[in-house]
Order: structure tokens, then sequence, then C-alpha cells
């Protein structure tokens, strides 16, 4: 019989249970252990038969263990990302112990590089395995107590405060939430979604609890609404006894789970019960033979054995992952907890997020900026942590890319903030560019640029921006009054070059004219939206396109530089799926949806083949391949992202390419 064969990373007491899971089940076993105890590894090894030759000091060494078939994370919570990626980028299938990551962000560094590297990638929640919930979810999706109304997920309990405990300590990311919190946050989210048959992510989520004296939650309560009507409760606690219960009320009757998270933890077997009232109450004992590890040891090497890259429903897939973390996430952020990696002094690197052999970056030398500019631009816009920044960010200059953009309006002025954190405890301001912005509406006016000036340096932590643009245009202001206020800034050393947001080709040429004429520094970037698709529906107000024929003539003639915002036409190249992750008013298919533009995706789908890469690639390469200096902005949401979007360097499109794509031809 096929078996696949385990490392442990972590001899501890839940790594214990995972061994002894596997000991009961029929397609994995226990075959390497990786501790950096001599004494605790070679004790764990001797109790469940591991070979005295597969016992490792190093993380690394089993990872490189040609035998070791995958691996399982089971080490405190801080650590359980960097091992995950440590050996997912060994090539190994990982399970990783909950939580896979302290936040979103990590957590989706591990899910992408699992796809990266094609291996099985499994956020070890042990209880979704066992045939109570699966006999749960059978009975809610017969339809006998109707549609799903509202679920109740508790799971606390009264730990002694101990600073040194790792439930108590900041530093080890204790507190409930995050202990055990995820149980009930999955179980919400699972029974919310029995329909749609997945766990679904929350729209609405509402928190409050005790943060104590050593700064962790806890005790944490949190209310939470789906899309689809359901309401749920939730409840953690690591300093408070609480039942231990799942109870989902539906339109004819309620189901309940008054064992749902440890049943058989560790003698097993463990019969357990449903009770259902309703038109027929009754109680259903559900029989399980095996340890509660054993159901999901065997679960994971079932799912890698028929080649799976993930658990299926009910249990947690990696797609569910992130979901859960997005929501322990908001609930912490509800309670002001902010975890270890979340504030300036405990930023955290993570090493592996991105695979080996990326397209290389391009960068062009720009007059005026000290480093060169890479010629995509990362858009700073939608990182709320420092934690989430920092995954994104240090992956981006792994990547090659050096320059960031902003504005003074983004997040009410957290981004910025958030940012200048970064580059702060990272050092590494005299090797980046970051595009700073101001003057946007309503607030577009000569006095503005000053003034919003000192806050975003202040909130970035230097004293200049080496590239400047005003966010919008003021047109009832002569041109010649915002020469001036950006000359005056200059005059003190705070703007290096500058440009215009959103302006029309006559009002920079205007300013251009106003500038020569009395000896100022003209505008020199033109930063509109510029896409293979045409922007049809402005995706805010006051946007300008330049993909029209008159402007495009303009930059070819002038050679002015183009940074374009939205250079992916906020994903109208990807597949119909993915494109309906927006807002319906600024979807793709509403600001770029038309007939010609379909023929534009149409076209970028057969270069797309000629070239092996995506049609987004060759959109991205599009906007890369112009004859005037053109950069694109780009806004990852994860490392994944930017490694999506570089092949687009693969790409040199020629000339005529060039105008069939955009329908000059």
């Amino acid at each position: 019989m096929a078996s696949v064969k385990w490392g442990i990373i972590g001899p501890g007491r839940i790594a214990w249970n995972f061994a002894k899971g596997l000991s009961e089940s029929d397609h994995g076993e226990l075959f390497a252990i990786a501790s950096r105890s001599p004494e605790r590894g070679a004790a764990f090894a001797a109790e469940f038969g591991v070979a005295a030759d597969k016992v490792y000091s190093d993380y690394q060494a089993i990872c490189a263990d040609p035998e070791v078939d995958a691996i399982h994370i089971a080490t405190p919570h801080p650590f359980h990302a960097e091992q995950a990626l440590l050996a997912i980028r060994a090539g190994k299938h990982v399970s990783v112990e909950k939580p896979a990551g302290l936040n979103a962000a990590e957590v989706a560094a591990l899910t992408e590089a699992a796809a990266q590297e094609g291996v099985f990638f499994m956020e070890a929640y042990m209880y979704l395995h066992h045939p109570q919930i699966a006999r749960a979810v059978e009975i809610l999706k017969s339809g006998e107590l109707g549609a799903v109304q509202h679920v109740r997920a508790l799971f606390g309990f009264a730990a002694g405060f101990d600073h040194k405990s790792r439930l108590y300590d900041p530093a080890m990311a204790g507190g409930g939430i995050l202990d055990v919190g995820g149980y009930a946050v999955s179980a919400a989210l699972l029974f919310a979604g029995i329909n749609e048959g997945r766990l679904i992510d929350p729209i609405s989520f509402k928190g409050n609890g005790i943060i104590g004296q050593s700064g962790v939650d806890e005790v944490a309560y949190g209310l939470v609404k789906f899309g689809n009507g359901v309401t749920a409760e939730v409840a953690s606690a690591v300093a408070r006894n609480m039942p231990q219960v799942i109870e989902v009320t539906c339109e004819k009757g309620t189901i309940s789970l008054t064992n749902p998270w440890i049943p058989g933890r560790q003698e097993g077997p463990a019969d357990t019960q449903i009770v259902i009232t309703g038109e027929a109450a009754r109680t259903e004992d559900v029989k399980a033979p095996k340890m509660l590890f054993a159901y999901e040891a065997e679960a994971a090497s079932l799912a890698i054995l028929n080649g799976q890259k993930g658990c299926s429903y009910p249990a947690m897939t990696p797609e569910a992952s992130l979901g859960n973390a997005h929501a322990l996430d908001i609930w912490r952020r509800e309670l002001g907890y902010k975890v270890v990696g979340e504030t300036p002094a405990t930023i955290r690197r993570l090493s592996g997020v991105l695979p080996k052999g990326l397209t290389p970056m391009k960068t062009i030398m720009v007059e005026g900026v000290q480093n060169p500019v890479s010629q995509l631009i990362l858009g700073c816009d939608n990182r709320d942590t420092v934690a989430e920044g920092a995954v994104v960010w240090d992956a981006w200059l792994e990547a090659g890319g050096n320059t960031f953009d902003t504005g003074f309006v983004y997040g009410g002025g957290l981004h910025e903030a958030i940012l200048g954190e970064w580059i702060t405890a990272r050092g590494v301001a005299d090797q980046i560019n970051v595009i700073v912005k101001g003057a946007h509406t309503p607030y577009c006016v000569p006095d503005a640029i000053g003034a919003q000036l000192d806050i975003s340096l202040s909130r970035l932590q230097s004293n200049r921006a080496a590239i400047y643009i005003m966010h919008r245009d003021n047109p009832e202001v002569p041109v010649g009054e915002f020469v001036e206020a950006i000359a005056r800034e200059r005059d003190k050393g705070r703007i290096g070059i500058w440009g215009g947001s959103n302006w029309t080709i006559e009002r920079f040429d205007e300013a251009v004219a106003y500038a020569s004429a009395n000896g100022l520094e003209p505008p020199r970037i033109l930063n509109n939206n510029l896409s293979l698709a045409v922007m049809e529906k402005p995706v805010w107000a006051g946007c300008v396109t330049s993909n029209t024929p008159k402007t495009l003539e303009w930059l070819r003639r002038t050679g002015t530089m183009h940074m374009s915002w939205s250079s992916q036409a906020r994903g109208f190249f990807l597949d119909a799926a993915l494109r309906g992750r927006l807002p319906e008013d600024t979807a793709p298919d509403t600001c770029y949806g038309s007939a010609d533009n379909d023929e534009r995706r149409k076209r970028a789908g057969e270069l797309a083949v000629k070239y092996g890469v995506s049609r987004h690639n060759i959109a991205a390469a599009w906007v890369l391949g112009q004859s005037f200096p053109s950069f694109a902005l780009i806004g990852p949401r994860s490392a994944g992202e930017i490694v999506s979007t570089l092949p687009a360097f693969e790409v040199t499109l020629t000339p005529q390419e060039l105008a069939w794509l955009n329908l000059e031809d």
C-alpha cells in the first residue's frame, strides 16, 4: 500500500498528537524528526520508531532529505510561516499547525508558494476531519432543518496567568484569538457556507474583549455577518472557561455539537453526539474508532497520494485558510491587539516568499532622480498594517523593484505612515524611490501643496520627495500658480522632479510653457491611466485616460515620461472568475467593458500563446513597450501577484504588434 513519508519539525505536544495519528493512518508514516534539542528529538524518535539517522537537529537538513515526502510544522506560532516556506521551497508537501501565519499576508505567502511549487498545503485544523463534522454537514445539506440562519461557536479555557507561558507572551503571539479563536471562526465560515460548499468570507466582523496585563487578548467575542444573510457569534479565551460548542440555528430547528474541537485528542476512540432539535428531535451518536489526529493525517496523506494540492471541503482548503486568517486579523484589530510583527520594532522578514529564477526587473535612469527607477512601480494604497506591507514590500525589493507610489489621501494617511515605518525599519531610504502625491480634489489648490507635503514627508519619515505628482488638476486655478507652488518647494529642497496625475495634455503643455517662460522646473511626468484597454467609464471622478490617438501621438512626439495608474485595467485581461472581485461600480468590466476592448483582450490572448505568457502579461508589456519612457504602476496585494506580473519583461512587442493590439492597424 502506498504511503507518504512524513517528517515533523518541532516534536512537542501537538507533534505527538500528529505522530500518534500517523501511527493509526493507513497511508502515512512518521519517517523523520527535526528538533533543535537533540535529546528531545531522540526521545521522540525512540517512542515512534524513527531511525536514528532520520533525527535532525537542523530544519534545512530534514527538508533536504530526498526520502521525506511531506513535513508537518508543529513549532510555536511565530515560526510556522518561515518553516513552512522552507519546506515548500524544498519541494515538500506541507501540513502546518494553526495559525499557519500570524496574519493573512503570511498565509497568502504560504498558499502562493505552495501553488508555485506544485505541492500540497494544509493548515491543520484537525477537528474538521472528524466524522462528526461530515455528518453535521450532511444533515444540514439534506434540508430537513431548512436554511442555516445563525452559527454559535465557542472555544475558551482558563489557563492561570504565567507571563512565561506562550499563551500570555506577546513575543510568542499569545492570546486566545490565534490559539483557539481560529477554530470558532472556521466553524462559522464552514456552516455559513453550507449551500456554497465552501468556507465563505464574512462581510462584517465586530469584536470586543479583554486585553490582559501582558498585552495579549485573554477573552474575545465576535459578531459576524455573511453576504447570504447568515449571522454568527464566536468567542475564544485563554483566561475564561467557556462551553465548548458549535450550535447551528436553522429555519426548522438547531443542530448542536457538544464536543466539537478535540474529541479523542490523545487516547481515542471517542464517540460524539449531535443533538438535533426540531419537529423530529433526536440525538445521533457518531462513531469514531480512531484518535482525532488519525483522520487528519489520513486525509492529508490520501490527498497527497491523489495529487491534490489541498484538502477538500469541509476540511480547511488553502483558500479557506486565507479567508480565516483575514477574519482573525479583523478580530484582533477590533480588540486593538497588534501581534508580533505588526509594530515597527518587531517587523518580521520571511525568506522564501519568492521562487527562484524570476524574470529580472527592468529599470530606467531618469534625469534628476538619484536611483534608477524600476519600470514597474508598486502602488502602496492597500496595506493596512506594517506586517502586511513588509511581506509584499520585502518581496518587491527582492524582485528588483525599487520604486513605490503613495498618496496623501490613501487610507486617510495610514498607508503613507505604514510605508514610512517599513522604510525606516529596513534602512532603505537611500536605495528606493517614493512617488509622493498630493493636492487631490477638493484640496487641489496651490496652498495645499506645501501643507500636505509637510504631512506626507512626516508620515514617510523623510525630508524630500524625489518624485512629486499632483494627484489632480483644478482648471479653475491658473496653471502658473501651481508651477510657482512647486517651485517654492523645490527651492526648499523638498521636491525633485514633478508631474501631474489626471491632467489633460493641453493643461500639461500650458504648465511647461509657463515654467519655461519663467525659468522654473516644468512638469516632466504625466500620471494618467494608460492601459491596453481604454477606460470607457472613469474609475473615479476626474480620471483621465491616455489611451487616445491624440494623447499617444503627443507622448510619442514630445517624449514625455508617462507613469500609468491601473496599467493592467483593474484585471480586465484576467480570466472572468478573477475579474469579479472588485465592487461592481469600479469592476474592470464596468470601467473597461466595450466591444473594442473585448477585441483587444482577444488579440492579447493570441499573442499570449505566441510568447508563452498570460494575456495579463501581454497587456503590461504593451504599456512598458511604448516608444516614450513608460512606467506601469501595479497594485499587488501579495507577493504572488508580483510574480505573476514579472513575465511581462520576457516579452518585447514589435511596433507592429503594439499597434495591432491597440486596434491602430
